[in-house]
C-alpha cells in the first residue's frame, strides 16, 4: 500500500511537470540577468541568491499586533535587535507564530499538540520538532551550525564541493547531509523517501514558482528566507534567532549572536575615517559589478569606518548587484582609497597582475597605484554567521598601518 501511494504520488509529479513544461512554453522567454547567468554555470546556490535577489518583488505585508488565535493566550514577542523582515510571537503552551514580510505566516505546534480550530488557511502549520530540513537557502547553513542546529537538517541543495567551508563539506561527506538537488531541480521522490518536513528557500525560488508549489503539493511546507532583504548585516545574522525559535536551539543562538552584536557594537563611537572604498568585481563580459549602495555590504563598509565610494548606486528592481561600464567604474573609483575585490565571486584575482589583467583601466585608480587592492575569501556569501568578524576585518583594514597580519577574512593582493 505504501508503495502504491509513492506511485501515485511520483505519477502526480510526473504530470505536473508536463503541465508546468508545456505553459511555460512560448515565443521568447525572457533575458535573465547576465551575472545571475554567470553564477549559475558555475553552480552555486549562494551567489545565486546574491545576485538575483529583489529581481521579483515580493508583496510585503506587516503584522502590528500578535494574531488572535482561538484557544491560544499571547505569551510574548521575540526581541530583535536588526532585524526587519520577520517576527515571531509565542503564546502559551510552546506555541510559536512566524511571520515574515513577505507574507508568508507559520504556526509551529509543540510535540503533543493539536491545531487551534478556526486557524486562517493562510497559516501554514508546521509540527515541532521540525526535522529532516531540505536547506536550499544556503546562507543560512552557517547559522544552523553556528547555534548547534545539524541535526534539524538532513537535504541541501549543494553537493560537498559546493561548500565553501569546512563543517558542511564533512556533514556531506559523512553522509549527514545529502544533496537533494539544486533549488530550481530538487529530487522530489528523495524530499519524500527522507521524510522532508520543511524547505527552506532563498528568494530565487521566486524565478521558478512551479517548484515551490510542486513541493507543496507534496506535503512539504515551504519558507522562503528573506534574510538577503535586510540592508543592515546584523540583521541578516539575526535571522539565526527565528531559525532558533523554528528548532528549539534559543539559547545557543542568543549567546552566539550576543558575541557578535558586541564586536559590532563596540565601534559605535568610532569616528568614521572618511577613507573610501571600491568593492566590486569584473563579469566575464567585461563590466564592473558594484554593490547597491544601500546593500548590506557598503553598510559594512560604513560601520567599519570607511565610505562606500559608489554613492546613490541603485537598481529599480531591487538588484543587489549593479553592473557598470569600466568607464563608469572609473570615473567613480579613480580616487578610492581601498580597491577590496570580491572574490567569492570571481576568484580568478589573486594578485595585482591578476587584478590589471582584467582591465589596463586599473593602474589608473590611486588604490592600486598605492598598491592598497584586497580581496575578500571565496566563502563570504555562505559565512552568514561572520558578519560581526568581517566587520571587524574591514575596520582593521581601515585603522591599521600593516593589517595583513591581523586578518581573517581579507587577503592582500601582492
Amino acid at each position: 500500500m505504501k508503495n502504491f501511494k509513492k506511485s501515485i504520488i511520483l505519477l502526480l509529479i510526473f504530470c505536473l511537470v508536463m503541465c508546468f513544461s508545456m505553459t511555460a512554453c512560448g515565443p521568447a522567454n525572457e533575458q535573465t540577468d547576465p551575472t545571475e547567468d554567470q553564477t549559475q554555470e558555475q553552480g552555486t546556490d549562494e551567489q545565486g541568491e546574491e545576485q538575483g535577489e529583489g529581481t521579483q518583488e515580493a508583496e510585503t505585508s506587516e503584522v502590528t499586533d500578535a494574531p488572535e488565535i482561538a484557544g491560544l493566550t499571547f505569551e510574548s514577542e521575540l526581541e530583535r535587535d536588526y532585524a526587519e523582515q520577520f517576527r515571531v510571537f509565542r503564546y502559551e503552551g510552546g506555541y510559536k507564530y512566524f511571520h515574515i514580510v513577505n507574507g508568508d505566516d507559520f504556526l509551529l505546534v509543540p510535540e503533543g499538540g493539536s491545531v487551534p480550530e478556526g486557524l486562517d488557511e493562510n497559516v501554514t502549520v508546521l509540527q515541532a520538532p521540525v526535522k529532516n530540513i531540505y536547506l536550499a537557502a544556503t546562507a543560512q547553513m552557517a547559522l544552523f551550525l553556528s547555534m548547534d542546529g545539524a541535526d534539524s537538517i538532513r537535504l541541501t541543495s549543494l553537493r560537498s564541493d559546493g561548500w565553501t567551508f569546512d563543517e558542511p563539506k564533512k556533514l556531506t561527506d559523512e553522509g549527514k547531509f545529502v544533496y537533494a538537488g539544486k533549488y530550481s531541480e530538487p529530487d522530489y521522490e528523495m524530499l519524500l523517501d527522507e521524510g522532508c518536513e520543511l524547505a527552506i528557500e532563498s528568494t530565487m525560488i521566486y524565478h521558478t514558482p512551479e517548484v515551490q508549489e510542486m513541493i507543496e503539493d507534496l506535503g512539504i511546507p515551504v519558507l522562503v528566507d528573506m534574510s538577503s532583504y535586510e540592508s543592515n548585516p546584523v540583521g541578516r545574522m539575526e535571522w539565526i534567532k527565528f531559525y532558533a525559535e523554528l528548532i528549539g536551539k534559543e539559547a545557543e543562538a542568543k549567546e552566539f549572536f550576543d558575541g557578535q552584536k558586541a564586536k559590532v557594537e563596540s565601534l559605535d563611537e568610532f569616528e568614521n575615517t572618511e577613507k573610501t572604498v571600491a568593492f566590486f568585481y569584473i563579469s566575464t563580459d567585461g563590466k564592473a559589478i558594484v554593490r547597491s549602495s544601500d546593500d548590506y555590504i557598503p553598510t559594512m563598509i560604513e560601520m567599519a569606518g570607511a565610505r562606500y565610494i559608489f554613492k546613490d548606486v541603485a537598481d529599480e528592481t531591487g538588484k543587489a548587484n549593479i553592473p557598470m561600464t569600466i568607464e563608469a567604474f572609473y570615473d567613480a573609483a579613480a580616487n578610492a582609497d581601498y580597491v577590496v575585490y570580491n572574490a567569492s565571486i570571481d576568484s580568478s584575482v589573486k594578485s595585482m597582475d591578476d587584478l590589471l589583467a582584467k582591465d589596463p583601466i586599473m593602474s589608473e585608480i590611486k588604490a592600486v597605484k598605492e598598491g592598497n587592492c584586497w580581496s575578500t575569501g571565496s566563502s563570504m556569501y555562505q559565512r552568514t554567521d561572520i558578519a560581526g568578524d568581517m566587520i571587524m576585518d574591514f575596520h582593521t583594514l581601515f585603522t591599521e598601518e600593516n593589517p595583513e597580519d591581523k586578518l581573517v577574512y581579507l587577503s592582500k593582493l601582492e
